[in-house]
């Protein structure tokens, strides 16, 4: 053998093992890299903004790709086809009607009272293109909420879809009291006090309005506020800036999405998922949406074969009723090959790609105002996100220990968080740093400041806490345990424990309430459950209650179970204690206490008997 000859030998024996110690060390290494390199051109791109006089937003996006495909489906809502060029001609005269008719001026806050429909789109856009800034209401929430947020984000004025003026009754004196006015997508009204958009939008002008209304030269700008909800009672504004929504339409195009995909939003647009990567992460791409008003199940498989759907969006509770529904010989007859979304149980994973084919689910983990993002680009069933060496390079986040019983971190000596060891669970933190900076949220600081944790390993760090306890394995996936403190996941929505307290706070017969959340077997999330103390000299009406939270309270927060209680339990720092309260669940078998359940039939809460409890597990009870 020649030495050059078995120089090639060793050359290709050396990359051969090279390969089988990558394979079986580090098996997913230029998946991560791949992935992690496609995120930084884009983010190399947002940082190049800063270095120019004026930012592209996801709102000039739309508009080029309204010139580049005029044609193209952008929006198919209840069969009814919009094109990007309908869309951008639609939000130019509701921009004209907004400057002419409404006297609205750059940098005021809008809020946005809407269902899921095209105009909610061409509202946004309109607004945006005259420089206001959106704040997207949730349409479940009720007049004291409803109320509150028009004020905490300083919104002058408030507009309403036709189907949703008559919910304002409770609260438009009160907002006429403070000079907020109301427009509805009517062309005609019988409030004395809501003025009409629709009359007026036939007539205005298509032509654009000036590009140097919508012009901003900071990705920190503020252009919409999303409500979350608040652990201290009620929503909190979360501030989503250029630099946000420019993230967030990213989403799909990151997961190998194109202009060529068909995508399925049936989530609402007024949170983040449906409006940020939903709507952004369509216009990004240049694709077509289907937008739905509402989720069905029902409907699901034919609206995907009936329009070719590719992409979907969901929530973990979406693909459980999906498989909820019953076997069909088409479950597999689609083109579906991508989910994307959060909250998906690893059961329900499994059995929704065994019934509906190989769809790759793709989980992102962020909250609306956070200031991290895990993507679990590769896929594997039960995990929310992946890191990696590459991956912590650029975001600094921890897992630190935490006492679920006393419901505070654990500290050492010298007063300092401790991390936790791999696989094991902790609170996710997030690292405030220019890179990822945390914008809080509208109003008063104290409510920024309080999502902050500071002096957590050195005096002066400062540190987003998520409020998720979460775990990370030996290979680096991310996955989702509980979330700790005053909120909990139900039907999709958060719950601020805090707000469902107040609330039944001012029922009469009640001294003191507890709200937790308790886990149910086949269902996503925790269910609402109050432990309360009776006021003396009273006693429980459960015909009152039912009828208190149906009015005050939207219906994923109102609590499906009671549990009467003589004491309350509190914590060694004089907090009510929860831990115990969620581990004993509501099972009336194992508690002493009296317990009640929710009963849409008889308009009441009624006493929780074995026979209720064995027919909710065996999913017999509509919740």
């Amino acid at each position: 053998m020649t030495p050059s000859l078995g120089c090639l030998s060793a050359l290709i024996a050396g990359f051969f093992s090279v390969h089988v110690l990558q394979k079986l060390c580090f098996p997913y290494f230029w998946r991560d890299l791949m992935f992690l390199l496609r995120v930084m051109r884009y983010g190399v791109n947002l940082e190049l903004f800063k270095l120019r006089s004026r930012v592209h937003t996801v709102l000039d996006r739309f508009i080029q790709q309204a010139q580049r495909v005029p044609d193209k489906p952008f929006v198919i809502y209840e069969g009814s086809v919009h094109t990007y060029r309908d869309i951008e001609r639609r939000s130019n005269r509701l921009a004209h009607v907004f400057l002419e008719d409404v006297k609205l001026k750059k940098g005021e806050c809008i809020a946005l009272l809407m269902s899921n429909e095209p105009d909610f789109l061409c509202v946004w856009f309109g607004l945006a293109k005259v420089g206001c800034s959106v704040a997207f209401l949730n349409i479940n929430i009720k007049s004291k909420s409803l109320l509150h947020c028009v004020n905490c984000c300083g919104a002058t004025t408030l507009i309403v879809g036709a189907d949703l003026v008559d919910s304002m009754n409770g609260i438009l004196s009160s907002l006429q009291e403070e000079n907020i006015q109301v427009w509805a997508m009517k062309s005609h009204t019988e409030h004395t006090h809501v003025h009409t958009l629709l009359d007026k939008v036939e007539a205005a002008s298509e032509q654009p309005v000036p590009a140097s209304l919508r012009a901003t030269t900071s990705l920190k700008a503020p252009t919409l506020y999303i409500f979350t909800s608040g652990t201290t009672g009620l929503p909190k504004a979360a501030v989503i800036t250029h630099l946000q929504s420019l993230k967030g339409a990213a989403g799909f195009w990151a997961f190998g999405a194109t202009e060529d995909d068909v995508i399925y939003i049936p989530l609402p647009l007024y949170h983040s998922a449906a409006s940020l990567i939903g709507i952004g992460g369509t216009i990004e791409l240049g694709a077509t949406c289907i937008l739905k008003k509402k989720f069905s199940a029902s409907q699901f498989w034919n609206d995907c074969r009936k329009y070719d759907v590719t992409v979907f969006q969901y929530i973990g509770e979406l693909c459980r009723y999906l498989c909820n529904q019953p076997p069909t010989e088409g479950d597999m007859v689609h083109k579906v090959r991508m989910g994307v979304g959060n909250g998906l149980r690893p059961d329900v994973w499994r059995e929704f790609q065994s019934r509906f084919g190989n769809v790759k689910m793709c989980e992102v983990y962020g909250s609306t105002e956070g200031n991290l993002c895990f993507m679990n680009h590769i896929g594997k069933i039960g995990t929310v996100g992946r890191s990696n060496f590459f991956y912590r390079l650029l975001f600094k986040y921890d897992l630190i220990k935490y006492d679920m019983v006393k419901d505070e971190p654990v500290k050492d000596q010298r007063g300092f968080c401790q991390t936790v060891k791999r696989g094991e669970t902790g609170l996710l933190l997030s690292k405030v740093s220019a890179l990822s900076p945390f914008f809080g949220y509208a109003g008063s600081k104290q409510l920024t400041e309080r999502k902050l944790m500071r002096n957590v390993f050195v005096k002066g760090d400062a540190y987003f806490n998520t409020g998720d306890l979460m775990a990370e394995d030996q290979e680096g996936f991310i996955s989702f345990r509980d979330r700790v403190g005053d909120t909990f996941r139900w039907k999709g929505e958060n719950v601020a424990t805090t707000e469902v307290t107040e609330t039944l706070g001012l029922v009469e017969f009640i001294h003191e309430v507890n709200v937790y959340g308790v886990e149910i077997k086949g269902h996503e999330g925790r269910a609402g459950m109050a432990a309360m103390i009776i006021r003396p000299g009273f006693s429980f009406d459960g015909s009152k209650l039912f009828e208190h939270v149906m009015r005050d309270l939207p219906a994923y927060a109102r609590p499906l179970f009671i549990r009467l209680q003589e004491e309350m339990e509190m914590t060694s720092t004089f907090k009510q204690q929860k831990f115990q309260l969620v581990q004993s669940g509501f099972n009336p078998s194992s508690i002493s206490d009296l317990l009640f359940v929710l009963d849409q039939q008889q308009q009441s809460y009624i006493p929780l008997t074995d026979c209720i409890y064995h027919s909710i597990l065996a999913g017999e009870r509509k919740l």
